[in-house]
């Protein structure tokens, strides 16, 4: 397995830029980048007339991630050839919020499944009901396959987000890379690093991911209550200040979820994903030493599968919540992954709407909230 990276600065001559990978003849391409890569067509065209052979994916970010940096306003092109993993791509068009399950569906049923080890989605950012769209993306996969991956972003607009697939870029797709074979080696690991400040509220009314009611108060009031002053900047502000998702026995889940807009007349919150119907949610806050320490948690998840000779790809994901919070240190939680890493895996990733993966080993994969989500991959 050889990697590859570049990263684009600007969107002019796209295609000299591009040549260099070209000799490389690889098999899989992904492209996180700024919405002005994909909100026209040049970076798509140039892409496939570099690199006709080559799967081609991405998403627009928040933030694109590459070795220990952080950029804005760039586009990061990571080209992977395999020695003996195949990969396959398909795409499904999402109409609105409501078809997440069903487009998740169609997602796999467009996928080939025979020999499928493992696959990585990228979901629009926006309009979309994230862990319905795992649910009905894995309830048609074969038990064991894994998967990983983010929703895109838009520079925390929550307006406009894109993929890149099979159709080009395009602002209502969801995206699905299939990884075949046995050879195939992948590490998942996914922390957050945040802490609660409240008492646990129970859910006493939700639909799906719009939370109606806390402790049979409207939710709006509830959360307004707790933010003071940042309510005025609601729903943005909402991305500093998560629900933590408790069991109905007050256990926690370890799952995170985000405001992505409220509802002043009906008092709601809808959130990145499905709510626990009979559970409790809990308020939290950070810092961003924690939230370095949350990405320093997720890389020591993947360590058991990096090797020390090389020849892999780290995929990070982190959430567009926790690079408001640490400003101009956002940094640093990348350098953290990377210094655990060693220098082992090429690192590629960008800053998202949400997180796609399993938190602890040999467990289910769940849409997340303001985590840092890894993936590793290699061959054996």
């Amino acid at each position: 397995m050889r990697v590859q990276q570049l990263i684009l600065k600007n969107r002019a001559d796209i295609d000299a830029a591009l040549a260099p990978l070209a000799a490389m003849a690889p098999d899989l391409v992904l492209a996180f980048g700024a919405c002005p890569y994909f909100a026209t067509p040049e970076l798509t065209a140039a892409l496939r007339r570099q690199l006709p052979g080559a799967v081609i994916a991405g998403c627009s970010t928040a933030g694109e991630i590459a070795g220990k940096r952080v950029y804005d306003d760039s586009c990061v092109i990571t080209a992977i050839r395999f020695a003996r993993t195949t990969v396959a791509i398909a795409d499904a068009i999402i109409c609105d919020m409501a078809d997440s399950h069903e487009a998740g569906e169609r997602l796999a049923q467009a996928l080939p499944q025979d020999g499928l080890t493992a696959v990585f989605m990228l979901g629009t950012g926006v309009a979309i009901n994230g862990s319905a769209l795992i649910a009905g993306l894995q309830a048609n996969l074969p038990p064991g396959v894994t998967v990983s991956g983010g929703l895109a972003a838009d520079g925390g607009a929550f307006r406009q987000t894109w993929t890149l697939g099979p159709r080009g870029a395009a602002d209502n797709t969801i995206v699905a890379v299939g990884l075949y074979g046995e050879h195939i080696r992948l590490g998942y690991g996914s922390h957050a690093g945040w802490e609660a400040f409240g008492p646990a509220r129970k859910v006493t009314r939700c639909v799906d991911n719009v939370l109606y009611g806390l402790d049979g108060a409207r939710a709006l009031d509830i959360y307004k209550l707790y933010l003071g002053d940042h309510a005025r900047d609601l729903p943005a502000s909402g991305l500093l200040f998560p629900f933590e998702m408790l069991t109905a026995a007050h256990e926690k889940s370890n799952v995170f979820r985000t405001i992505l807009a409220v509802d002043e007349e009906q008092g709601s919150l809808t959130l990145a994903g499905d709510i626990l119907a009979d559970g409790y949610l809990k308020l939290m806050h950070s810092s961003t030493n924690r939230l370095i320490d949350g990405a320093e948690t997720a890389a020591r998840g993947v360590m058991p599968h990096v090797d020390a000779q090389g020849g892999q790809l780290a995929l990070l994901v982190s959430c567009v919540g926790r690079k408001l919070v640490m400003g101009d240190r956002a940094e640093e939680e990348v350098e953290a992954v990377a210094d655990l890493l060693g220098g082992a895996a090429c690192i590629a990733g960008f800053y998202s709407n949400g997180e796609i993966g399993i938190a602890q080993p040999h467990g289910t994969c769940q849409l997340h909230n303001q985590t840092m989500t890894v993936t590793v991959l290699s061959e054996a």
